[in-house]
């Protein structure tokens, strides 16, 4: 380890600390989700994606990412916000806005598979161009030397092509200081079950931090996962949605009605927050949006998400779901 990566060595303390966090997600990594999965035991979360690009011309949403939460009166903690781009012209400037802005980590995305986003040079086509996106890196990492800089990777780009270990090494040569790996190809998108065993290659061939990602919906599973890959830490995504108490060891602990009182609680904030956040109309959108997940397996939820995006008011999708949710938990009770 370099000297410089040894004065940024606080990102593996805050690993350490909370190994299981909510990873970033397009449209859900939002300040109000973020703080609910905090609340429920996340260690530090990481900002949906903003595009470098959107961002160094004005953009207003990506503007309003990037000012973080310091002015809103909203406490993250560890403040990690994470990058798409696809050059230097653009990540450089990007990254050096998203510090001023109050980010303690900065992170690079090299894993969105998304066509629209590869076929623009950004996400998982950093992988293709080894040698190129070498040149990126350090040129984010002498920009912003004093604060931690972490990537997150795929398998590779295609079965044919599987190249996390040897962009993992590049990584570490140019002073990136930790990776997540996501172990499915571009390719493979989120088909098929993920593989760990990437995870546990990439872990064995560099001295930085690994966080493993894919095909965990649970503590046992994130556990599992350390245990299987040595990973250092486990990031949580599609399998939060819905399920934040995703980490939180009480509640695997709870009989049913205790975890049904649980959610409630849980459900219950996170609505509050999400109008204390957002506009009216865009508060509404995310009510509506997280409240299908939540609702996701009980009986009669097609029925309820309907009745939910039909309504034109925060109030009444609130009466509408506690409506269907009472009678669950008059069931747990019996």
């Amino acid at each position: 380890m370099t000297a410089p990566q040894m004065a940024r060595a606080s990102i593996g303390g805050w690993l350490a600390a909370s190994p299981v966090r909510l990873a970033p997600m397009a449209g859900y990594t939002n300040v109000p989700f973020r703080q609910i999965a905090l609340r429920c035991g996340s260690g530090f979360t990481t900002n949906e994606e903003i595009d470098a690009e959107a961002l160094i011309r004005g953009n207003a949403w990506a503007n309003e990412s990037a000012r973080g939460t310091h002015d809103r009166g909203v406490d993250l903690g560890i403040v990690a916000m994470q990058l798409l781009g696809g050059s230097e012209e653009t990540l450089v400037p990007a990254s050096l806005r998203l510090v001023e802005a109050g980010a303690d980590i900065v992170d690079i995305n090299m894993g969105c598979p998304v066509p629209k986003i590869v076929k623009r040079g950004k996400g998982a086509a950093l992988m293709r161009d080894v040698a190129g996106t070498s040149r990126v890196l350090a040129a984010i990492r002498r920009a912003i030397p004093e604060v931690p800089l972490s990537i997150k990777i795929r398998g590779g780009w295609s079965d044919a092509d599987q190249n996390a270990i040897e962009v993992a090494r590049m990584a570490q040569d140019v002073g990136v200081d930790a990776i997540t790996v996501h172990p499915r190809t571009r390719a493979q998108r989120y088909a098929g079950r993920a593989p760990w065993d990437v995870i546990a290659d990439v872990v064995r061939a560099v001295d930085i931090p690994v966080t493993g990602n894919g095909d965990v919906a649970s503590l046992a599973e994130a556990r599992r996962m350390m245990a299987d890959t040595g990973c250092a830490s486990v990031m949580i995504g599609r399998g939060a949605l819905g399920r934040p108490w995703v980490f939180d060891p009480t509640y695997e602990a709870l009989d049913e009605a205790g975890r049904l009182a649980y959610e409630a609680e849980v459900i219950a904030r996170h609505l509050d927050l999400v109008e204390a956040y957002f506009p009216p109309h865009e508060a509404l959108v995310q009510m509506k949006k997280h409240l299908m997940h939540y609702s996701a397996g009980w009986p009669g939820a097609r029925l309820l998400r309907i009745e939910l995006f039909a309504q034109r008011t925060a109030e009444d999708v609130r009466a509408v779901f506690w409506s269907r949710l009472r009678p669950l938990r008059v069931l747990a009770l019996v």
